[in-house]
């Protein structure tokens, strides 16, 4: 026992003795501890330690504010969980803070600032506003100029949030294994004025959600890439550009706390590229340095062209504003990293389905400078064009199959061009502008839905369907961002100059927040649509589609492929109306208005005419009447179910009759989505109050009755048609629905219970019909309703 006493006491007197020399030997220099490692010289120097698969950094003594940028090199190849090739995280100012061993990595906080140069005032809002720590590293060895720190550990940690985002979209639970982790040296670089480094990191856990099942080889892992971005800070020479709600550009916004009294906190500024003349006062001019944009070689042809040539359409709105060659595309050279900040670049993107495009940028919080354009193009989308294409414009035949192969994909590749342009617009700071299609196309910046025609001799033509070249709209938003104006007369008038012409020239500008909303109320702001007046081109897209599915049918489909197939083709042709949908609601309730200044009076602000919202329920209801949604029988008896060795997807019908394709439910998808429209509650409280300032207007309750009026006469004149049928339940549920729904008005909902006790008295005469108003008559007494009755959602429209 005391032998084993005096042991434990010498290991404590040696462990002590250890420690104390480790306290007191000095820490290596720089040159000692990275004798054996690579160098590589730049705007941080790097080492790699080969042996034991680290990366170093050399850090300065003196603070030094720079942009730390994330992406994820390497993507998922899903869609729907967002994790994609070449994909930006967030983009901050940040800087190193060296304090003793210890080396911190803090993002500062640019949204709260202070702009006047008084130190005090900037100190006030720094220390009322706090910063984020991103990471603390250990000293690992010295140098007179800095010190040396392992940016292993950060490397290897989940800065894009990728576990955040599988939780979010149900993929499950993961988390990073460091054992499956490593450096990733061949895009690990030092330039100049940026520093790259790269990292394959292994997430594992339990990968219970359908998407990691359906892509990864394993569920329960996935090894993806991540990179960290240090980039030299831009120089005071940039000034930034005044944003304006009409100018078509993004916003950037900080508060300045150091704005006089009487002066707005919050300033905003717009995203661009630095661009200025080399002869500011020359009408035309090159540009001092031009902008120039890199496509991914991966690529194919002819899909590379058609990018190539879309992106290049910029040049025309550059020109128009006064430079030559200001705007350039080039392939990417073979030696260069998509990820390095010097690069503007347009990546190609696979994914398991097909999703959106999307242009990102590095930007310079500070002054909204873009630093480096990012365009992420969806592979899948040429072939969804196609695909529509080959519905529209069949049939296959050995007569004329390559001549028609040739025309689908000059369609197809028309739409890439237009794609590869919208995205890079976004790049340049340009926002979406989805007013412009009722403009006669003004700009790429809108979502163009194929323009479809019938010829006279009734064949579909698809020579117009998308537009070539770029907008007018998108050459006055560039004159307005990106115009050097040479100091005279002065900047500010010279933009007021460029948005009063964009109003004489009658160019409407409405983007995302009023577009988007399902009850949005702008009458001429929607996605995937056509045409100055959304109503009269809802008529006239019904009577193409029409004729469309008339002529449906096999030859519709390449000859060696699954007949099952088939509806994968017909799906979006049997909904090609569902955007012009989309558009015509808006103006049910819809209300005329543009984005205001107080220097102005809003006199064109108000409800669309009594008139017109007539003219649009009255061809609404058109959508949702069987004779519209009903699939034609010819048609129905090709929808065979699937082959064996196929497998079911997204693209097409879920239904209610098992393997076996089921029209009726297509049918009732269809009209519950036009009646989902209709019955938005915010849609709803609008017309209510409308009405009561116009009678003639229609009323929510008038709605209801046209509406049930006109399903009710169909159904009486086919009472043994499960379509009529259905849709007069869906009708039915839809109005129960929206009276449950919150948002609803409480003086909207009581008018809508009294139309349908007014409904609920109409429906007799059949079982079905009889039956219905029973429910209604007990849902409306004890608040019951069956469940079930909602049809399926639609298969994804957008994007396409």
């Amino acid at each position: 026992m005391r032998n084993v006493i005096r042991v434990v006491w010498v290991s404590i007197a040696l462990l002590q003795a250890s420690i104390a020399t480790a306290a007191t030997e000095p820490t290596p220099s720089v040159a000692e501890f990275t004798q054996s490692m690579e160098k590589a010289e730049g705007f941080f120097d790097l080492y790699h330690d080969t042996e034991h698969g680290k990366f170093y950094l050399l850090v300065p003594n003196t603070q030094q504010s720079f942009i730390f940028q994330t992406s994820l090199p390497w993507g998922l190849g899903s869609n729907d969980v967002g994790l994609d090739r070449g994909q930006l995280g967030q983009t901050q100012l940040a800087h190193f803070k060296v304090q003793g061993n210890r080396v911190l990595l803090i993002a500062e906080n640019t949204q709260y600032r202070a702009a006047e140069k008084n130190p005090a005032e900037h100190a006030s809002v720094q220390q009322a506003f706090a910063d984020s720590t991103l990471f603390g590293f250990n000293v690992v060895a010295h140098h007179p100029n800095g010190v040396l720190i392992d940016y292993t550990p950060f490397l290897l940690t989940d800065v894009h949030g990728v576990s955040e985002r599988l939780q979010q979209t149900g993929q499950g639970q993961f988390s990073i294994d460091s054992e499956r982790s490593v450096v990733y040296p061949a895009r690990t670089k030092s330039f100049p004025d940026n520093t790259e480094l790269e990292a394959t990191v292994t997430f594992v856990g339990k990968g219970e959600g359908r998407y990691v099942n359906e892509i990864l080889p394993n569920a329960d892992t996935m090894t993806l890439h991540l990179h960290h971005s240090f980039i030299r800070l831009p120089d005071d020479k940039y000034r930034p550009r005044q944003f304006d709600p009409n100018s078509g550009f993004w916003a950037q916004t900080y508060y300045d706390y150091s704005a006089p009294l009487g002066e707005p906190l919050a300033q905003r500024v717009i995203p661009r590229h630095r661009l200025a003349k080399k002869d500011p006062i020359a009408s035309s001019s090159e540009p001092q340095q031009p902008i120039i944009y890199y496509l991914d070689p991966g690529a194919p042809e002819p899909v590379k062209s058609a990018l190539l040539e879309g992106a290049a359409w910029w040049e025309q709105a550059f020109a128009a504003a006064g430079y030559e060659n200001a705007f350039q595309v080039k392939m990417l050279p073979a030696d260069a990293d998509p990820m390095d900040v010097r690069y503007n670049v347009i990546q190609w993107v696979h994914r398991a389905t097909r999703g959106w495009s999307y242009g990102s940028s590095v930007i310079d919080p500070r002054t909204g400078e873009i630093i480096k354009g990012h365009v992420t193009l969806g592979s899948l989308r040429v072939r969804q064009d196609m695909k529509i294409a080959e519905g529209l414009i069949g049939p296959f035949s050995q007569q004329n199959s390559e001549e028609l192969k040739e025309s689908i994909e000059q369609m197809a590749l028309a739409r890439i061009r237009q794609l590869s342009a919208h995205e890079v617009g976004h790049t340049l700071g340009i926002a979406h502008n989805f007013a412009a299609s009722a403009d006669n196309r003004a700009s790429v910046m809108d979502y163009p839905h194929p323009l479809v025609t019938l010829t006279t001799a009734g064949e579909i033509s698809l020579n117009d369907a998308y537009d070539t070249g770029i907008g007018e709209w998108d050459k006055q938003v560039v004159a307005y961002g990106y115009s050097d104006f040479g100091g005279m007369p002065s900047e500010q008038e010279q933009l007021d100059r460029i948005l009063q012409k964009n109003q004489s020239l009658g160019l409407a500008f409405i983007s995302d927040r009023d577009a988007r909303p399902v009850g949005g109320a702008h009458p001429t702001a929607h996605l995937w649509d056509n045409g100055s007046d959304a109503v009269t081109e809802l008529e006239r897209l019904l009577n193409v589609r029409k004729q469309v599915l008339a002529d449906f049918g096999q030859q519709q489909l390449r000859p060696d492929a699954a007949l099952s197939d088939l509806q994968e083709v017909f799906v979006p042709i049997y909904l090609m109306h569902r955007y012009q949908t989309e558009a015509a609601v808006k103006w049910l309730g819809g209300v005329n208005y543009r984005y205001y200044m107080n220097d102005e009076k809003p006199n064109d602000y108000g409800p669309v005419s009594p008139s017109t919202q007539k003219r649009a329920l009255s061809q609404l209801i058109e959508t949702v009447r069987a004779n519209t949604v009903r699939v034609p029988s010819h048609i129905h008896k090709l929808l065979v179910p699937l082959a064996y060795g196929y497998s079911d997807n997204r693209e097409r019908f879920d239904g209610r009759t098992g393997l076996i394709p089921d029209p009726v439910s297509m049918a009732a998808s269809a009209s519950g989505f036009s009646l989902n429209l209709m019955f938005n509650a915010e849609r709803l409280n609008r017309l209510s109050q409308q009405h009561a300032i116009n009678n003639e207007v229609p009323s929510p309750e008038a709605i209801v009755n046209t509406l049930f009026n006109t399903l009710l006469d169909d159904a009486k004149a086919q009472p043994d048609d499960p379509v009529n049928q259905r849709i007069l339940i869906t009708a039915a549920d839809t109005l129960v629905d929206a009276m449950q729904n919150e948002a609803l008005a409480p003086e909207v909902r009581l008018a809508l219970r009294q139309a349908t006790t007014t409904v609920a008295n109409k429906l007799n005469g059949h079982v079905v019909t009889e039956a219905l108003a029973e429910q209604l008559k007990r849902y409306l007494s004890d608040g019951e309703w069956p469940e079930g009755y909602a049809p399926a959602a639609l298969p994804p429209g957008s994007p396409i």
